[in-house]
């Protein structure tokens, strides 16, 4: 019987793998990127501000932080580049990283700093970056998912230009599939179609396979990849034959995919900003995907319950008050019965939720008496201050 060696071995992330490392293999953002646009007319001319990059998952935020950093080192003796993750580190890091920077700076050395997910600091934590900005201490590259005008406060945002990037099209996702799949010795052929003798990939893929696996990932690049690695490591090759793989394999790479679900990392918070975020466009058959999906990877139900209680309230609010009746009805049930038998309470408080009518006029007051707060002295205090009036 004929050894079988596994097609992919490597442990590293494909998406590592074939992460590109200079302008030159980036694919997509062209209405940043492409020629004479903003970012590349500042990339040419090594005039790098702070920037946030603003832009949905996979769409290229980190690769192209590290192309900023890269494209620096090549105009400039010494450039420094730190990457932190505000899921996984704090102020005591960043201050850290400063002192580093302060002492780079003595030595004419630049320090390009990438906070990703910067959206996850409270704006008094985002306040620690102003002064060292301001210094020219570190250059800032923040990445975020989240809308810079609500999640970043106004004074960082005004050190910093924000740069849009979009959702990579079926094209794009195509491409970077094309290439990885040759990344890893496999060739993609058009249907009915094989190689020439002299070529002899490790295995194959129909080009209508890799479109598929590229319209199903909506524009992540991280998905798609991750899927055909999932699916690729799930298959052997026996040498001296070229593999073949089929749709169904890949359908079972997605499948793996979608349910790997670290409940302490990034995915812990993007799925349940997903779930709010159907539930405020009033799609249930969204939140209640998302929904299952933070139940199937093992998510504490009363995390999600406590999300749902947020959603009524800051969502819904006095348009249909019995939403926030419904959601913490939902989290005692959680907190009562547990899984398995909660799940069909949140799914009815998620699908609840979705269809009620939207009303965020109590959110946004509350907004605003806030910002009147740290301006102004509420006028009610003049008016306790004064004394009685004599009967």
């Amino acid at each position: 019987m004929e050894d079988s060696v596994s097609l992919i071995v490597s442990t590293v992330p494909l998406a590592e793998q074939m992460r590109p490392v200079d302008l030159t293999c980036f694919v997509g953002q062209n209405h940043v990127l492409g020629q004479d646009k903003v970012l590349r007319t500042l990339l040419q001319k090594q005039d790098i501000p702070s920037m946030i990059l603003w832009g949905p998952p996979g769409c290229g935020k980190t690769t192209l932080a590290h192309i900023i950093a890269k494209q620096c080192r090549r105009g400039a003796e010494g450039v420094r580049f730190v990457k932190l993750s505000a899921t996984m580190s704090g102020v005591n890091e960043i201050k850290e990283a400063v002192k580093v920077a302060k002492n780079e700076l003595g030595f004419k050395r630049r320090t390009i700093l990438f906070m990703d997910e910067i959206h996850r600091f409270n704006k008094l934590q985002q306040d620690i970056f102003l002064p060292h900005i301001e210094s020219g201490t570190i250059t800032l590259i923040g990445a975020t998912t989240e809308n810079p005008s609500f999640s970043l406060n106004s004074a960082l945002l005004s050190r910093c230009r924000v740069i849009v990037l979009e959702k990579l099209d079926t094209e794009s996702l195509v491409t970077i599939l094309t290439r990885a799949v040759r990344g890893v010795g496999g060739r993609v052929v058009h249907q009915g179609l094989t190689p020439s003798e002299q070529d002899t990939p490790r295995f194959l893929m129909d080009s209508e396979t890799v479109l598929w696996l590229a319209e199903m990932c909506d524009g992540d690049a991280r998905i798609a990849l991750n899927s055909l690695q999932l699916a690729l490591q799930s298959r052997d090759t026996v040498p001296g034959r070229i593999l073949m793989i089929s749709l169904d394999d890949i359908k079972d790479g997605v499948k793996r995919s979608h349910l790997l679900y670290d409940k302490k990392g990034e995915e812990h918070y993007n799925i349940i900003s997903a779930m709010h975020k159907s539930i405020r466009a009033s799609d249930d058959n969204a939140a209640l995907y998302w929904l299952t999906r933070m139940l199937q990877g093992g998510e504490d139900p009363v995390f999600i319950a406590r999300r749902l209680v947020r959603a009524a309230s800051e969502d819904i609010g006095i348009a249909d008050p019995m939403a926030v009746t419904m959601a913490v009805s939902a989290m005692q049930s959680c907190q009562l019965l547990g899984l398995p038998e909660c799940d069909v309470h949140l799914a009815q408080c998620a699908v609840f939720l979705a269809r009620a009518p939207k009303s965020t006029e109590v959110y946004r007051a509350l907004l605003k008496a806030k910002e009147c707060i740290s301006v102004l002295c509420p006028q009610y205090l003049y008016i306790c201050a004064m004394p009685p009036h004599d009967s």
